[in-house]
């Protein structure tokens, strides 16, 4: 996984390193920590995680659409499923959505936690049992579901097939036969807009505080995940 990112310091996120960009460095203090204190637009809740631009360029809302990846390497395209959920909805569809992946899986966690946001490091783990997985995620849905520097991805490699909760708490789907996947969003309430914009696609700001970094080594180390 990698993610673009831009990191904003201010009194209620004070944690990470400072990397202002774009309109963001015209603001004063107080406009920034105003900003960064909206959490709802219309029906849709941010998490923690992120907020969007100043000028709001791309206005968050819940919705799916379909895209590809092309594999420049290998001429492959691989169809893609891009989702924004409401925080209350989020992690319990990141779950729901898992589960067509099989009893096996296996699994990605990366961070960028002490990085000025421009790199990031996976832990991994191959052949962990979903349900076992699933457990264990629960514990950390605070940590998952708000921390602006930390990912999740879950494939089977045998199907292929895989399914991020990505460090803008997007959910990003990767696979040949995606129609299962879309019924679930669907079933959560999303509607499909192929003209959607998503909050990657402007200019934004990740936040997250030591303890979450703390939740994610504890999480990394009860799951015994190794660096790559």
């Amino acid at each position: 996984m990698s993610f673009l990112k831009k990191i904003l310091k201010s009194t209620n996120h004070t944690e990470q390193p400072q990397k202002q960009a774009g309109g963001f460095a015209t603001l004063s203090q107080e406009e920034i920590d105003a900003h960064l204190g909206i959490n709802r637009y219309g029906d849709f809740l941010l998490t923690d995680a992120v907020r969007p631009s100043y000028e709001l360029d791309v206005v968050p809302k819940a919705g799916y659409r379909w895209d590809q990846y092309d594999d420049k390497s290998s001429g492959v395209r691989i169809p893609v499923l891009i989702a924004s959920a409401s925080k209350p909805d989020l992690f319990d569809l990141f779950l729901d959505l898992v589960r067509p992946l099989g009893d096996e899986v296996d699994l990605v966690l990366e961070t960028s936690h002490s990085s000025m946001g421009d790199e990031h490091r996976d832990r991994h783990r191959e052949h962990i049992e979903l349900p076992i997985l699933m457990s264990t995620l629960y514990d950390y849905e605070e940590m998952l579901t708000n921390d602006g520097c930390a990912g999740i991805a879950l494939l089977n490699p045998r199907k292929p097939m895989e399914v991020q909760l990505d460090e803008h708490k997007l959910l990003v789907m990767y696979g040949r036969d995606l129609e299962r996947m879309e019924a679930i969003l669907m079933n959560h309430g999303l509607e499909r807009d192929d003209d959607m914009k998503f909050i990657t696609e402007a200019e934004h700001v990740h936040s997250s505080t030591e303890e979450f970094q703390e939740q994610f080594e504890n999480l990394c180390y009860s799951l015994a995940l190794d660096d790559r």
